[in-house]
């Protein structure tokens, strides 16, 4: 009796709640602004709202003039400090929580506060209004009449200092009511496991019991997991296991290189897939249409918001602006102010305006080159220290490269593609691929977690380029010489498969 009236409960607590949502859709700029005041106001007298008077900001521009756009680096040593048991540097309240995300330039891993306030008026709110506007759409759905298989990290939480960090999705199963699990599979005990063999076996035995109504998680990983379930169960498709399975909600990495694994999957033209923007630094949008694939950015979750077009960024003309003064069709970088106290924070993403009334986006990319199609985030930086690694220990000189993702099939695990033009070739390019591998794991905890016992990237391929390639391929692009340059990482495989056509032919 326990799971039907939770279900009775939550799904009238979450039709509310959509009514609430339609303040912000309808008065976007009352309620941004009325934020940043909140946000000052709450952190007056911590050692960030002093340095800057908090206490004489009135308006967005002053705030706009008086407080720097930071990056993570920027902002390192503070964060290390609040690691290490200070309190109220950038928020007042206790910051005991730490999501752990991808490296930097200068660190392996960065550690993003997580405060109660972004846990309750944030991460957790949006997992509400995520349902909310869900039900909205579908009224006849029987979503709560199963539960949802979620797909959370595989690390632990880490206790440092008496502070804590991990993986985002961790610290939010670890901080759930236990109320909440009676409505998720697997339990939070298998959720946390450590081990991803070992939970992979736990969740089959737990999740295949139950009826499953919706997934949740990360697209590359979610894949993995249910075709292991497939395999398990030896069925043609995952209705055989879970007939009442409705709607997938991913976010995390892009979706459309997995689309067709997952059509494969659940073959049905009704079945529903909502995307989500969420990020160590806060949950920014969620896809609030059926079939849509833009996102409505979400602007009461703590989270004041700024947009610096990306083709001034870094530039002398490089000008933030708030949400009632962006514009259709820009590429912008976005810069987050959060109730976890990251003030004017550049997020690394960049989005484009679809709507204006009300606020919807498309994701873009990254104000940096880097490959995310597995969740990995490595970064041009990255690459580059590794590849110097695997030249200094094998005798190798690298002219030019690029780098594409190898995408999942049914039968192969995904991998990176290396196309490498050598001045001086290696004696072993096992072993240089090897060092550049390791190199790359040392370097980024993302990348890391992924090449883990290839569960889901195996070993990086290596494809030598004959001589000139790229000079040749550049040419044919009337890019040879001024600013044009190699696209060293690509999300994509577009670069990569023209190179190696050019690459067979070459004599």
């Amino acid at each position: 009796m326990m799971l039907p009236l939770f279900n009775s409960v939550a799904s009238w607590l979450l039709k509310k709640r959509f009514h609430q949502i339609q303040l912000f859709v309808k008065y976007p700029a009352e309620v941004q602004y009325e934020l940043l005041q909140n946000l000052l106001e709450t952190a007056l007298e911590t050692e960030i709202g002093k340095q800057y008077d908090f206490k004489s900001i009135h308006s967005y521009e002053e705030f706009a003039a008086r407080v720097p756009i930071v990056t993570y680096e920027n902002i390192a040593d503070q964060i290390q400090r609040t690691r290490e048991g200070e309190q109220n540097i950038f928020w007042p309240t206790t910051i005991k929580w730490f999501a752990k995300s991808s490296g930097t330039t200068n660190a392996k891993s960065k550690f993003i506060p997580v405060s109660q306030e972004a846990l309750d008026d944030c991460h957790y709110k949006s997992g509400k209004d995520l349902l909310s506007l869900y039900l909205n759409n579908n009224e006849n759905s029987k979503l709560f009449k199963g539960k949802s298989l979620r797909l959370g990290g595989s690390k632990e939480l880490y206790k440092n200092k008496g502070s804590y960090f991990g993986d985002l999705s961790a610290i939010l199963i670890d901080n759930l009511p236990k109320w909440a699990e009676y409505s998720c599979t697997p339990s939070n005990r298998v959720s946390l496991l450590p081990d991803w063999e070992t939970k992979i076996a736990a969740i089959i035995s737990e999740s295949t019991k139950e009826n499953v109504t919706s997934l949740a998680g990360v697209p590359s990983w979610m894949l993995v997991l249910l075709n292991e379930i497939n395999t398990y169960a030896g069925t043609d498709h995952l209705f055989e296991i879970w007939e009442n399975l409705e709607v997938y909600f991913h976010g995390g990495v892009s979706f459309t290189p997995y689309r067709g694994q997952y059509e494969r999957l659940l073959p049905r033209s009704n079945f529903k897939y909502y995307e989500i923007y969420n990020a160590s630094e806060g949950f920014f949008a969620i896809q609030d249409r059926n079939y849509q694939n833009d996102l409505l950015l979400m602007l009461d979750y703590g989270i004041f918001y700024e947009f610096i077009a990306l083709d001034t960024l870094g530039s002398l003309g490089e000008r933030a602006l708030p949400i009632w003064q962006v514009e259709l069709g820009v590429n912008y970088a976005m810069v987050i102010t959060t109730n976890a106290g990251l003030w004017r924070y550049i997020v690394g993403d960049t989005i484009r305006f679809t709507s204006l009334d009300p606020y919807r986006i498309k994701i873009t990319g990254r104000t940096k080159h880097f490959i995310n199609v597995f969740g990995e985030e490595l970064m041009v930086e990255n690459a580059e220290q590794g590849l110097r690694r695997a030249c200094e220990q094998t005798g190798a000189s690298v002219s030019d490269y690029t780098v594409a993702p190898i995408f999942m099939s049914e039968t192969k695990k995904g991998s990176h593609q290396w196309l490498i033009e050598f001045n001086r070739k290696p004696s072993d390019y096992d072993q240089f691929m090897q060092v550049l591998d390791e190199s790359l794991q040392s370097l980024n905890s993302d990348y890391e977690a992924k090449r883990l016992k290839d569960i889901t990237l195996r070993l990086p391929e290596l494809v030598v380029a004959k001589p000139k390639l790229f000079y040749h391929w550049m040419d044919r692009q009337n890019k040879v010489g001024g600013q044009h340059k190699i696209p060293r990482l690509s999300n994509s495989r577009i670069y990569m498969d023209e190179l190696l056509t050019l690459n067979k032919i070459m004599s």
